[in-house]
């Protein structure tokens, strides 16, 4: 008599390995023009001469806001309603903003096709994420987690590379309508590979915490954006602080009592899942506060072009593509404790060095590569893994409501971390003046690296809440 064999825990169909590039090709292309739009501002400014730096500024904001605001009502409609459904019209959006974008006639035109590109940003990511997560068997998730964030990370290492080569061969124009081809493959493998799945969310949504929700995040991303522009006694910093708190107060209180709530604020006992919340904060104002100032100091004192600030950035963030699988191996053996234990130090390192080694005068490999090899360990050790530390414990009826919470939390720290870097930083003039006020944001940053190693030696549970 024949025995049924038993099924491999770690054993991983084929189905998953096509769900992870469908939806780690997206995150890529997504990745990709977030690190190239930076080095397309200076392009956008001649482009637009009549357009003052602040409406420009919008370039990046309505993005960010946008995706901000809609990812809880997008980790909602994931689980409500279909992931693949959700996902690939995520991606539908997404281009078509990218299509308006790069045939943009005026700023206002190119503002409004970045809302358009953030409606989809926030419809995939939530989607996408829980797509990943059902494919692949418990014992795998943190790799499979690990090899998705690997994508990102070579985005980030490749970004400044590609937007320099399409600046100097095209132009701005470019950097978005780069994304058509991409998007069009992972539409075509999205409809043949990835398999439908729902979680467990409410048939009709709270319709006042939609709102409430959106409204509140995206005033609270306004505020840390431009509140140190307005001044804390101003009455545009006053009126946004009033609603964005008072709606996100109102949005709790309703979530606490409402029987279908948008989002299940029961997550946040999951031990794990709150933990590794304050850790994205932590992490993301840290890395981006880091990343967004860097380049316009190699640009304006060490008088590097963009290309070279490209190339010259590449290896950490190579490091964090090569290490974030390896790590995400790991920690389907070990968890991911050490390793984000490890990378807040790693962090701390680098910024370590970056203050001790960095000089007014270019000095690639001592006060560049050392120091940006432990950020590149920090981000490798990290992106991922907050990921698979934050999603450890939550049921998979709620990984995309789950996702979307943590996402919005990220998508605050970047908010976060850009803000406090600028104000940190302020307008220097080139030379020793920029190096001094970079100093001072690598000691910030410093602080919250440790923050990080401490948060998850200390208090990250080792075993399943």
């Amino acid at each position: 008599m024949n025995e049924q064999r038993p099924v491999d825990a770690e054993q991983i169909p084929p189905s998953a390995w096509r769900t992870l590039f469908t939806v780690s090709l997206i995150g890529f292309m997504v990745s990709l023009e977030i690190t190239v739009i930076a080095l397309a501002f200076p392009s956008l400014r001649d482009a637009f001469p009549t357009t003052t730096e602040s409406t420009l500024s919008w370039v990046v904001t309505a993005y960010n806001i946008g995706v901000a605001s809609l990812l809880l009502v997008s980790g909602w409609a994931s689980d409500r309603y279909g992931r693949k459904k959700l996902f690939l019209a995520g991606v539908l959006l997404f281009v078509a903003g990218s299509i308006l974008a790069g045939v943009s006639w005026s700023a206002s035109v190119l503002i409004i096709a970045r809302l358009v590109q953030s409606v989809g940003g926030a419809m995939q990511y939530p989607a996408g994420l829980a797509l990943v997560l059902s494919a692949f068997p418990p014992a795998r998730r943190q790799m499979a987690v690990g090899i998705w964030g690997a994508v990102g990370a070579l985005a980030a290492a490749v970004g400044p590379t590609i937007g320099g080569v399409l600046l100097v061969i095209s132009s701005w124009r470019s950097v978005f309508l780069v994304n058509v081809p991409v998007a069009t493959l992972a539409l075509v493998a999205g409809h043949v590979w990835l398999v439908e799945g729902k979680g467990q969310a409410p048939e009709k949504v709270d319709r006042f915490s939609v709102p409430a929700a959106s409204l509140g995040v995206a005033g609270l991303v306004l505020l840390i954006t431009y509140g140190d522009q307005w001044g804390p006694l101003t009455a545009p910093f006053l009126a946004t602080s009033v609603i964005a708190v008072g709606l996100l107060i109102f949005f709790v209180f309703r979530s606490r009592s409402h029987p279908q709530p948008l989002f299940d604020l029961d997550l946040f006992k999951l031990r794990s899942y709150s933990v590794a919340t304050v850790g994205n904060l932590l992490f993301g104002a840290a890395f981006f506060g880091w990343l967004l100032t860097l380049p316009s100091f190699m640009l304006d004192t060490w008088n590097w072009s963009p290309l070279q600030v490209g190339l010259g950035l590449a290896p950490g963030p190579l490091v964090a593509m090569v290490t974030s699988p390896i790590f995400g191996r790991a920690a389907d053996r070990i968890g991911n404790k050490p390793i984000l234990t490890m990378a807040g130090v790693c962090g701390a390192i680098g910024m370590v060095l970056f203050v001790l080694l960095t000089t007014v005068e270019p000095n690639y490999v001592v006060g560049l590569l050392l120091p940006g090899t432990f950020i590149g360990l920090a981000a490798g050790g990290s992106f991922a893994q907050l990921v698979g530390a934050a999603m450890r414990d939550v049921p998979p009826q709620q990984f995309g409501s789950a996702g979307a919470g943590r996402q919005t939390v990220f998508q605050l720290s970047v908010a976060l971390g850009v803000a406090t870097a600028l104000a940190i930083v302020g307008r220097p003039e080139a030379g020793q003046p920029a190096l001094e006020a970079l100093q001072r944001l690598w000691v910030f940053t410093l602080v919250l690296y440790v923050g990080q190693a401490l948060l998850f030696g200390l208090v990250f549970p080792n075993k399943a809440d």
